[in-house]
């Protein structure tokens, strides 16, 4: 399996993958992993999560304390290590300082990711990249969806949203596009799925404020629909 990006939504991706026993690698463009959970809150350094995101930060033994009916403050530095060394210790393999430029596409499937140093793309250098092959890729890649981007310039390919395109991000409406992050987290192409704000991204939603519990809950959720997707295919 392969996530492209090590956001919050990308990490608890590969974290339940791995627990499942699904080989998986994490490859972010950045040197630091996290994406924009380092800041928390306009930089005050914490985040907020609801009783269900809760629920993911206790299982992977990081702290929170209430702050308000349903919904609770954590330390993002804490948030973003606790994240990144429970993801390791289920076996996933981290690659920062990694973009993925391109996708192998083999009959109408997303089959792989293509790979260069991110040194070597801000360089404008002529390297040659190398090609991961995956059962499955994730596009956590965030507000860019570059991954999705790359799909539609490169094949021009009808992706399952309204227009077969990427619909694109609306303005900020926190409580509606953190529950409309769920709903959008799926499959937009054969073997390729969204999370996190690449879902709202995709598939035309809102852009949400400084609420991270919606980031947890989609990465669980791509992660539960990928397991069953290869429970499946292996029972043929």
């Amino acid at each position: 399996m392969a996530v492209c990006g090590a956001g919050p939504s990308g990490l608890v991706a590969s974290y339940y993958l791995a627990r499942a026993g699904l080989k998986t690698a994490v490859f972010e463009r950045k040197l630091s992993i996290g994406g924009g959970m380092w800041g928390g809150g306009m930089m005050f350094n914490q985040i907020v999560v609801q009783e269900e995101g809760k629920a993911i930060l206790d299982e992977l033994q990081i702290k929170t304390k209430k702050y308000n009916v349903d919904y609770y403050l954590a330390e993002a530095i804490e948030a973003v290590c606790g994240l990144g060394l429970q993801a390791i210790k289920t076996g996933v393999k981290i690659f920062n300082l990694v973009s993925v430029e391109d996708l192998v596409v083999r009959q109408e499937k997303v089959a792989g990711i293509v790979i260069n140093w991110t040194s070597v793309e801000m360089a404008g250098l002529h390297v040659d990249p190398l090609t991961v092959f995956a059962r499955f890729v994730i596009d956590a890649t965030g507000h860019p969806i570059e991954v999705v981007k790359a799909l539609e310039r490169k094949m021009n390919v009808r992706l399952f949203t309204p227009s077969g395109k990427a619909e694109g991000e609306k303005s900020m409406w926190a409580e509606l596009g953190e529950a409309q992050t769920l709903k959008n987290t799926r499959e937009v192409y054969p073997g390729l799925y969204v999370t996190g704000m690449s879902a709202n991204a995709t598939f035309g939603s809102y852009r949400m404020g400084p609420i991270f519990g919606g980031m947890l809950l989609s990465g669980r959720k791509v992660a539960e629909l990928i397991i069953e997707k290869s429970q499946i295919e292996k029972s043929k």
